[in-house]
Formats: structure tokens, C-alpha cells, sequence
């Protein structure tokens, strides 16, 4: 019968940091800091990317419920996060997918999106972020007249804030070769009656139509011509239509009468949309310098939530 060993096993000494072999205490605690800051940094990240973000107004397109200077936490969580389009601090393109949202835009929603670029641009641009309200959502028919909106026949009152002058209305009829659609007869004060377009919708495409919805389609990711015969090629195949591959959102300021917005440059697609404002959590006043820093600090605005 073999007998247990008496002798205790010796317990496993823990070497200090400075017994390790060319390693010091010093360098233990700088690459701790670092894995530290790592961490940090990529969670902050992490925030940025799909949680909550901020935003700097920097001009006057929805005074006065949003005003120059005004510092905004956006909620990227509630119409679904989006992963970056760019490789920071330069336009190269990456793969980027959507997170499920918690629900879509509604009017009345103040909004930040990627600036899908004037009409005659094909690419987004994606270093420019802009906020505005929604105004009308997929689907929704818009009209202006005389200043004031009606989205599918119901008049839409203008924002608490809103600031627009109703002595100066240009009439119905008198074209504004500035405003969106190019060639229509519309302009920001009379505008429409214009469709939002949806998923699912059909265009009529013709040599008529084709200048309104060329960039529209190209922007869809498609190669758009027409033939010498004034038909239209959509990625080199002869068609009279094409289905509508996105949802869209029609946007406006809420300085109704120096903002430029839908009326201008069009629609909003549904995944260029960042999120929705939820506060203002600084407001800062440059034009303010007379009476020192603190009076250029617009205390009441610190934690406003925006509607």
C-alpha cells in the first residue's frame, strides 16, 4: 500500500511585475493604461457609432427652436443605428449595414441626416450633417400654399418656434428656377402638390420625365441614359418604368423663409437618416463677446429638449 506523502506541496509563489524578465514595473503600468484607454476609447466608439451622438448647429435654418451655437445629443437608437459609410476623417467608402429601429421618422420629428447632396448630384455627402423637421413621410402628398403646409390635405401648423414672414409670400405660379424639381412652376412659398415617394413605387419613365427622376434612380445605385430614340436605359436595359427601391422623407427648416431644405435639393432617403435631436445639452452665443465668456453661455437653453 503506498502511503500519502507527509511533505506539504510548496505553494506556487506570484512573481512581482519586476521579476519578470526585462519588464518593468513601469512599462507593467504603461501597457495596463493603455489596454485601459483602448477600452475607453473603442466603448466611446461604440456610442458614437449606434447609442447617442453630438451635434453643433452652425447656422440659422431652424431658428428659433434650434439656434447657432446650440450643442444637440442625437438618438441614433430610435429609427436604427447605421455603421460608417467612410473610413473616419476621409471619403473612402466602407460596408455598412443598419441596425433594427425602434420606429421610423414622423412628422413633426427633428431630425439629423447625411445632406443627400444638391439635384444634381449622384453621391451623398457624407461629411455634411444636417438638421431639420419632417414634414412628410413615404407616401405623403405636400402642399404649400402661401407659406403654410398641408401634408394630404390637413393643414399642419407651423412649430412653437417657427419664424416666417407672412407679408412676404412669392404667388403661385411665379417659378423659382432654385427649387426642386427643376422645371416645375413651384417655389418655397407656393410649393407642390409633390409625392413622397415609397417602396414600391412606380415611375413612368420617358424623355419627358427623365430629367426629374435621373438622379433620383442614379442615387439608387443605377446607371441611367437615354437612347438617341428618347427611350431610357436603366443599367443597360431598355425600360418605361422603374420601381422605387427606398422610402423617403420630405424635410423642412423651421425658419421657413431662409432654410434650404426639401424644397431645394429634394428628398431625404430613409438610410441617410442618423437620428432624432433629443436635447440641447450646450448653447454657446459667438456673436455675445462684450461681456466675457460667461455671458456668451446661454444658460436657459443647457438641457432643453427639443420637440
Amino acid at each position: 500500500m503506498v502511503e500519502e506523502s507527509s511533505v506539504p506541496i510548496a505553494e506556487k509563489e506570484t512573481l512581482p511585475a519586476s521579476a519578470f524578465p526585462g519588464e518593468s514595473k513601469r512599462s507593467v503600468r504603461i501597457k495596463e493604461s493603455l489596454q485601459v484607454l483602448g477600452l475607453t476609447l473603442l466603448a466611446a466608439l461604440v456610442l458614437r457609432t449606434f447609442v447617442i451622438e453630438a451635434f453643433r448647429i452652425p447656422t440659422s435654418s431652424m431658428s428659433k427652436t434650434l439656434l447657432v451655437g446650440d450643442f444637440l445629443l442625437v438618438n441614433k437608437v430610435i429609427y436604427g443605428a447605421t455603421s460608417p459609410r467612410t473610413i473616419p476623417f476621409t471619403d473612402i467608402p466602407l460596408p455598412h449595414f443598419s441596425l433594427p429601429g425602434v420606429r421610423r421618422p414622423t412628422i413633426g420629428d427633428v431630425i439629423v441626416f447625411v445632406f443627400p447632396g444638391y439635384p444634381d448630384q449622384q453621391e451623398a455627402v457624407e461629411n455634411a450633417s444636417y438638421v431639420k423637421r419632417c414634414i412628410g413621410t413615404p407616401g405623403d402628398t405636400i402642399l404649400i400654399q402661401d407659406k403654410m403646409v398641408f401634408v394630404n390635405g390637413r393643414e399642419l401648423l407651423f412649430p412653437r418656434h417657427a419664424v416666417v414672414n407672412p407679408v412676404s409670400v412669392t404667388p403661385r405660379g411665379v417659378a423659382d428656377n432654385s427649387i426642386f424639381p427643376r422645371g416645375s412652376s413651384f417655389n418655397r412659398d407656393n410649393y407642390g402638390p409633390l409625392i413622397v415617394p415609397k417602396k414600391g413605387d412606380i415611375i413612368v419613365l420617358t424623355a419627358e420625365t427623365l430629367g426629374q427622376w435621373k438622379v433620383f434612380i442614379e442615387r439608387e445605385g443605377h446607371e441611367v441614359e437615354e437612347t438617341r430614340q428618347g427611350g431610357v436605359m436603366v443599367d443597360g436595359e431598355l425600360v418605361d418604368r422603374y420601381t422605387v427601391e427606398k422610402n423617403y422623407y420630405f424635410v423642412m427648416g423651421d425658419n421657413r423663409d431662409d432654410s434650404l431644405d426639401s424644397r431645394f435639393w429634394g428628398y431625404v432617403a430613409d438610410d441617410l437618416i442618423v437620428g432624432k435631436v433629443m436635447m440641447a445639452y450646450w448653447s454657446w452665443d459667438d456673436s455675445n463677446s462684450d461681456g466675457g465668456i460667461l455671458t456668451q453661455i446661454r444658460w436657459d437653453r443647457i438641457g432643453m429638449m427639443v420637440h
